[in-house]
């Protein structure tokens, strides 16, 4: 398996123990994880996903942006800031970057600016774009749409919506502008997922990402308790669970997946 979301170097995981990153990727390791993607979502995480990658550099590898709720007028150089510091960790995406309406729609206009940059310096880099979409998917696939104007090739990079936990409706919505994966993470396993079971078989195996988004949304039965990597294996006999597939098939398929997706 591969976590293709994880926030493995946060202080959650090193407060109390120095080596508590490490741990949690060793942890991850030792139930079936063999890779995990840490995405940075400002200065400072960048600079904590660079210090984990150095200390468990073969298990992890690295993803450099910035979030849409951490965009200020000063975005810009923020987002050279991160690239500086990710840039000698060969990293494989550009992520976590996207559009947040959640908490906080007063930056919506810097948001969208900073969401297309991000997505045409992936175009340049050749690297894919790992989306944060948080009340926002009509938001959100307007700015890929204005990205896709601004590109060289006039064609996008690839994709991935993490975190999905949409309809099928959101599914269709989203593929009209663009041909994405989904990252599926612990929601899945909730009894009040929604309709997020039927949106698993409407994206299909192909398109499908494993992610635990930790420290966040532990899948049952973890729910409530600090999410991690080594919670991946709940996340995909769950899927497994819905497509009427083994867990064994779905850890096969994923791993393809991710491997294509991030070019590993």
């Amino acid at each position: 398996m591969i976590d293709t979301h994880t926030h493995l170097y946060m202080d959650s995981f090193s407060k109390d123990d120095p080596d508590g990153c490490a741990a949690a990727v060793d942890r991850a390791v030792d139930s079936g994880v063999e890779l995990m993607v840490l995405p940075a979502v400002d200065r400072e995480s960048a600079a904590e996903v660079a210090t984990l990658h150095a200390a468990r550099p073969e298990r992890t590898r690295t993803a450099m942006g910035l979030h849409p709720t951490e965009v200020g007028e000063d975005w810009r150089e923020e987002l050279d800031d991160i690239v500086a510091i990710l840039a000698s960790t060969e990293p494989v995406a550009i992520g976590e970057v996207g559009i947040d309406l959640y908490w906080d729609d007063s930056n919506l206009s810097l948001q969208k600016d900073a969401f297309i940059a991000q997505i045409l310096l992936a175009e340049k880099l050749g690297l894919p774009v790992i989306i944060h979409c948080r009340e926002g998917v009509e938001v959100c696939c307007e700015c890929i749409e204005a990205a896709r104007a601004g590109t060289s090739s006039g064609s996008l990079p690839p994709l991935v919506f993490h975190s999905f936990t949409g309809s099928p409706e959101d599914v269709g919505r989203i593929r009209k502008v663009c041909d994405p994966y989904f990252g599926i993470n612990g929601v899945v396993t909730f009894k009040n997922s929604g309709r997020l079971p039927e949106a698993v078989r409407e994206i299909g195996l192909d398109r499908l990402l494993l992610e635990t988004d930790s420290p966040y949304l532990a899948p049952v039965p973890k729910r409530g308790r600090r999410n991690e990597s080594s919670y991946l294996t709940y996340i995909n006999s769950k899927i497994a669970e819905i497509l009427g597939l083994s867990p064994e098939e779905i850890d096969e398929a994923t791993t393809r997946n991710a491997k294509a997706f991030f070019r590993i």
